[in-house]
């Protein structure tokens, strides 16, 4: 069975792109009844922090899909240095004491280069008695350069992949800290956790010559890799915490209202396709349709502008998620953010549910239910101008406080019920039951649209209804 790794690392919140290799992950583990892992890849000392790592793992339960096992390279060291060593024991890797380039970052590098001249062939004699001086160095991998190797693999996205050994630079597995580097502590955690397939962006595609030379090195088969199209900006740029801020957070739709799943069957949509056009899905239809055979190869936009992060076709599956979800599973989301609002939900769960039935076809998030829906659960609202101007029709006011008072003292209080008893006030009084009706709803919600003026009553309830036509 396949056991599949998400490996973020704690230096920031999680990035959309992040979310949505771990989706894809997840879906293709569970499609093949496999063992989902996370992976926190904490060994970057300097740049990881709490609040990052917390970041991720709430962003990673919004989405409620979950994992099997968890780990965490900061926890590694020792099988990492221990990896290493064995490389370098087989003669594989050496010591470069480079003084410009002890304990750099290969990755910082700015000009093209293989490997610092006289390292790869310094004796070992030479170089155990420099180690023992306590002279800094990168321990560094010894390409098979000048051999005639070609590296190839086959990836799930893009396909056969080849590269000369001639071309690869001889990375670094150790810092001159002793600490390991991601290729190091990535390829010996893979190796002992038995990853079979691993799925992550395209950036990352290039760094798969190198990891199979070092899961060679370390006698280990190499898992499966496929590698994702990235996530770029409308203008085509790469999406960039440091440059577009908040649009590559998950936490900034899970603040927008958005639902978890919404954003799981959006994400999937970029990149990935079922082949059949379908755009709104639930999560057992994605499990059916997704393979790596529905990965697109070219990079998917984010939509996005500079006075709104949101996407709008994610703003639009979120409403349409919001008609067809279960009231049942909306009742707590709904909840929470009427109390994040300051409001308080009702206890009736019938009364409640039913509410957000009504409510919701109208809706495109949860914030919607405490802004738009605030009249249905709280006396406190603001009256909109044109809603003003539907109480100022004559007699308009002084017909909605005689209803009020025929509706506290009917026998029953249904949406049938207040429909009749309105009716036949307006048809006494001679007044058009328009009149009635369109003053009922800005009367109670302050507002000129919104659900049928009788479902209004219904919601409202009638002590609240009475009070709010007896004070106009």
């Amino acid at each position: 069975m396949p056991r599949v790794r998400f490996a973020p690392s704690p230096t920031g919140y999680l990035h959309i792109g992040s979310a949505r290799t771990f989706i894809f992950n997840w879906l293709f583990t569970r499609k093949n009844n496999g063992t989902m892992i996370l992976r926190i890849d904490d060994t970057d000392i300097d740049r990881n922090t709490e609040t990052s790592l917390q970041s991720i793992y709430d962003g990673l339960n919004w989405l409620g899909l979950g994992w099997d096992e968890h780990y965490r390279q900061s926890e590694r060291l020792d099988l990492h240095r221990r990896q290493a060593l064995a490389i370098f024991e087989k003669g594989l890797a050496y010591r470069d004491f480079t003084p410009a380039h002890a304990g750099a970052d290969d990755d910082e590098r700015k000009s093209a280069w293989l490997f610092n001249p006289g390292m790869p062939d310094l004796p070992r004699e030479e170089s155990d008695r420099r180690a023992a001086a306590g002279e800094p160095f990168v321990l560094r991998f010894k390409v098979p350069r000048g051999t005639g190797r070609v590296i190839r693999f086959a990836d799930g996205v893009y396909g056969e992949q080849e590269k000369d050994a001639d071309d690869v630079e001889d990375f670094a597995l150790l810092r001159s800290s002793g600490l390991p580097t991601y290729h190091m502590a990535s390829c010996a955690d893979d190796a002992d956790l038995r990853i079979t397939n691993i799925i992550r962006g395209q950036d990352h595609l290039s760094n798969t010559f190198k990891h199979i030379l070092l899961f060679e090195a370390m006698d280990a088969p190499a898992p499966e890799v496929a590698h994702l199209p990235l996530l770029i900006a409308p203008d085509g740029s790469k999406l960039s915490k440091r440059r577009h801020g908040p649009v590559v957070s998950v936490t900034t739709y899970r603040d927008a209202g958005f639902l978890p799943h919404t954003y799981v069957n959006f994400l999937c949509l970029l990149g990935w396709s079922p082949k059949d056009n379908r755009e709104q899905m639930t999560r057992q239809e994605l499990l059916d349709a997704f393979s790596l055979a529905g990965v697109n190869r070219a990079n998917a936009v984010v939509n996005f502008t500079e006075a709104d992060p949101i996407d709008p076709k994610a703003l639009w599956l979120n409403s349409q998620h919001l008609r067809a979800w279960p009231v049942e599973e909306l009742i707590p989301l709904v909840a929470a953010a009427l109390t994040a609002a300051g409001l308080t939900p009702p206890g009736d769960a019938a009364k409640f549910g039913h509410t957000i039935e009504v409510l919701r076809s109208r809706f495109a998030s949860l914030l919607d239910f405490a802004g738009r829906g605030r009249p249905y659960f709280s006396d406190e609202f603001e009256m909109q101008p044109d809603a003003a101007a539907k109480l100022d029709v004559p007699q308009a006011r002084e017909l909605l406080r005689e209803l009020g008072a025929r509706l506290e003292k009917a026998p029953e209080y249904t949406e049938a019920s207040v429909e009749s008893t309105l009716r036949e006030l307006a048809a006494e009084k001679g007044v058009k039951a328009g009149v009635l009706i369109n003053g009922a709803r800005a009367a109670l919600t302050g507002q000129t649209a919104g659900p049928s003026a009788f479902a209004v009553f219904d919601c409202v309830g009638r002590d609240r209804a009475v009070a709010r036509l007896r004070n106009l």
